[in-house]
């Protein structure tokens, strides 16, 4: 069975697209409205009646024509505005709209409503209906510059007055953007790219971005995108509190458009600025240049341009991120290294006096030795390995206190002559042994020096800094002397802690150290040359156990060397217990005579 349906509705519908331009031709001047016309989903005019078409300059009989062949009355932002035509056609819903048209030399705001016209039931609909009126107190009669008054891309891809959300075009400006910029961890492509590529896609004439740091005074501007004809303010650095605008931007995470004078002597220029962040904190500041015509901010520009500094303030702080992790996994890669080569050195100091004295108790037990003299030597020679062998195990300990913070120290008056001279019974034999000089300078005095620290230890360092001395020294020597530096009494009142300081210096003839190594003479585990600890021995902690003891006296050391092959002095001072009477000249030549 068949059914037939007879649908009347049809036929009161136009049949065509001429008959409803001769239905809306004569009805526009009768819609009581100042402005109404029609319009296909190309922008192509087909009726159009204005109280005020006289601001046009046409003919008013052939008034059509002329605006669509000559463009007369067009958009200002014309791809918008087809997309507006285009969404009213596709969905059949009206929309109001505030937006500007142009005129030979001259613009107009006009308050709009755009209505489809509804087609032939099944067909999709191909034309508009728009009625709307002049704002009057927008009228811009005076002539105008077209090329200045031309809006830049960045105000077509932003404004958008009558759509709450942000339209598919600026959406895939946004991805377009942002893609890039993730494409890469490093930070200055980043920065680059992003200025390049807002400034490319937005056809800017300037773009800068300045990173921010939470509680810097200034920023810098580390990438800037510009046209050729303009100077470059790449380096150049703005200073936050001399610009409020920077600083609102950076508290409010606000998007505002400022006027800030580019170059010396010119005029301000306007500037789009908004603040990029990650979690509602400021890492860095984008500035794009605007034409000096724009004046407000609408809300679809403002959900744009937050969007973007949110984007970009992601991919800031994971570049940040990821280049801070790197930074940490190499130092924990090299802390690694040094630890394995340290112990790879201690382990080999440790072996071989241990081996030393197996091999001479061994011996003696054995009966190896040929008379009792003989096995006193071995004897002998045990024990002094097994001194060696306290020593760096010491060491070992020494370094796991301080780096336990368990290292404790009982300070008393030390007579720096006492030491002085325990240091010379010790290390002459040593320097004697070598052919190397060893002299002893004391300042002159008429009594005692007397310092405040711990004797052992500062004994320790003393022979520690010796030691190493003779060890880097093959021809030449090494000298130890000591200077006093007085604190002066800046008033009566005025009671130093201490009376002053001694400066004790170790200085030899040796190798030397190269000075871009120098550096690492203090660091823990770190050796200047792995092969130079294993051709002289040691475990590389005998410099960063002096430096802890003596800043845990209250004192200072220090390295210097004018490189290799040139010698090197160690320096460290050390508080004084009481001020020593200085001698008088003739005292002193008297004493030096003695």
């Amino acid at each position: 069975m068949t059914i037939t349906a007879n649908n009347q509705l049809s036929n009161l519908f136009s049949q065509n697209q001429e008959s409803i331009n001769r239905s809306t031709d004569g009805l526009l001047p009768t819609l009581a409205s100042e402005l109404v016309y029609t319009q296909d989903g190309t922008g192509r005019y087909l009726t159009f009646d204005w109280q005020h078409s006289e601001l046009l300059d046409l003919e008013t009989e052939k008034i059509v024509d002329a605006l669509n062949e000559n463009e007369a009355f067009t958009p200002v932002d014309k791809v918008t505005y087809l997309e507006r035509l285009h969404r009213i056609l596709t969905t059949l819903v009206p929309e109001r709209v505030q937006c500007w048209f142009k005129s030979s030399q001259q613009l107009f705001e006009l308050e709009l409503t755009i209505t489809p016209i509804m087609p032939r039931l099944g067909l999709a609909a191909t034309t508009v209906l728009v009625m709307g009126r002049l704002l009057p107190s927008q009228v811009n009669s005076k002539e105008v510059n077209q090329e200045a008054k031309k809006p830049s891309q960045l105000e077509l891809a932003l404004r958008s007055r009558s759509v709450p959300q942000v339209s598919v075009q600026n959406q895939k400006l946004l991805n377009k953007i942002t893609r890039n910029i993730r494409r890469t961890l490093d930070l200055d492509i980043i920065w680059q790219q992003t200025v390049d590529c807002l400034g490319n896609i937005l056809n800017l004439e300037r773009c800068i971005i300045c990173p921010y740091q939470p509680g810097s005074a200034k920023v810098q501007i580390i990438a800037e995108y510009h046209q050729q004809q303009l100077e470059p303010l790449l380096g150049s650095e703005i200073d936050i509190s001399s610009e409020p605008a920077f600083a609102q931007a950076l508290a409010t995470l606000e998007p505002m458009v400022i006027e800030l004078p580019i170059q010396k002597n010119q005029e301000q220029q306007k500037f789009l600025l908004v603040a990029t962040n990650y979690q509602d904190q400021a890492n860095g500041l984008v500035a794009l240049s605007l034409s000096n015509e724009y004046q407000l901010l609408t809300e679809t520009e403002l959900e744009l341009t937050k969007e973007l500094a949110d984007q970009l303030g992601t991919a800031i702080a994971h570049a940040t991120l990821y280049k801070e992790l790197e930074d940490a996994r190499q130092k924990a890669e090299e802390a690694s290294r040094l630890k394995s080569e340290f112990l790879a050195n201690v382990s080999h100091e440790i072996r071989t006096p241990l081996n030393g004295m197996i091999g001479f108790l061994k011996l003696i037990l054995e009966g190896m030795a040929d008379d009792p003299e003989e096995q006193h030597q071995f004897v002998s020679e045990a024990h002094q390995l097994s001194i060696h062998l306290l020593n760096i195990l010491n060491d070992i300990l020494d370094i796991a206190k301080i780096e336990a913070g368990k290292m404790e120290l009982d300070c008393s008056p030390v007579k720096l002559n006492e030491l002085f001279g325990d240091v010379e019974n010790f290390t002459r034999p040593q320097a004697e042994m070598r052919n190397l000089s060893l002299q002893m300078q004391m300042p002159v005095t008429s009594d005692e020096i007397i310092v405040q620290g711990n004797y052992q230890r500062l004994l320790q360092v003393m022979l520690n800094l010796v030691g190493n001395a003779l060890k880097f020294t093959h021809e030449g020597g090494v000298t130890i002397s000591a200077d006093l530096v007085i604190k002066k009494s800046k008033g009566k009142s005025s009671k130093p802690s201490t009376p002053g300081m001694v400066k004790v210096r170790v200085a030899d003839t040796g190798i030397g150290v190269s000075l871009d190594k120098q550096d690492k003479l203090f660091q823990l585990f770190s050796q200047v040359d792995g092969s130079r600890t294993r051709h002289y021995g040691g475990t590389g902690l005998g410099l960063t156990i002096s430096q802890r003891l003596i800043e845990a006296m209250g004192g200072e050391v220090h390295f210097y060397s004018l490189g290799e092959g040139l010698g090197s002095t160690v320096t460290f001072t050390v508080p004084l217990y009481q001020q020593p009477v200085l001698c008088s000249p003739s005292e002193c030549e008297i004493e030096s005579q003695n």
